[in-house]
């Protein structure tokens, strides 16, 4: 996702704010911008921290899951929750990294969010954890059913170690096997961190 002024944020996260400090037109020496935006913001890193205090940090996470062969797999455009039994519909077993495309992607080009996105259903996520799946990744701003009241989804996969990619912009690349590159910036004990993910395949 594109991180621009004023972009599209999970309700109750910090705003983005970006703006010139410091621009040729207006006499400096060169063009330096200032930012300002929450951890979570556009495509982004979720790190164990995210919901447990002892957590691993997003500047901790291991390259080597991070990087390297990703299954993607579509689900139904009608399909509000993602659980095991629409899992079990694919061939998973073998893959570390699970891609998620869903009726989403077409969302992150709103301006306004979407509380009913599709999700990954708690007994989804802990079918994928059962398979020792180590990254999962998904095409809205969270992976957790809107105002849940309980993260099961995040903390069945974080408690486990696994990483969370949220805000994947999943609208262009055909069902398939990949290679995934995800980097989070570099944010020194952090709960997450935006981050820049390429499909290459």
């Amino acid at each position: 996702m594109p991180i621009v002024d004023g972009g599209l944020v999970y309700p109750g996260n910090p705003p983005i704010q970006i703006a010139p400090q410091q621009s040729i037109s207006k006499g400096g020496s060169s063009n330096v911008s200032s930012l300002a935006f929450g951890s979570h913001t556009g495509t982004h890193v979720d790190a164990p921290k995210h919901m447990f205090d002892d957590g691993m940090a997003v500047d901790a996470l291991p390259l080597d899951v991070l990087m390297g062969p990703a299954m993607l797999i579509c689900v139904d455009p009608g399909l509000m929750a993602v659980g095991e039994e629409q899992l079990r519909m694919h061939e998973l077993k073998g893959h570390t990294r699970i891609l998620i495309a869903t009726r989403n992607s077409q969302f992150l080009r709103e301006r306004g969010f979407v509380p009913d996105y599709t999700y990954l259903a708690p007994d989804g996520a802990a079918y994928l954890a059962g398979l020792g799946v180590k990254l999962v990744g998904v095409d809205y701003l969270s992976i957790e059913q809107f105002h849940s009241g309980h993260h099961q989804t995040h903390r069945t996969l974080l408690g486990r170690g696994i990483i969370i990619v949220e805000g994947l912009d999943l609208s262009q690349p055909p069902m398939g096997p990949y290679e995934l590159r995800v980097l989070p910036l570099r944010l020194v004990g952090i709960d997450g961190a935006p981050a820049r993910a390429v499909l290459v395949g």
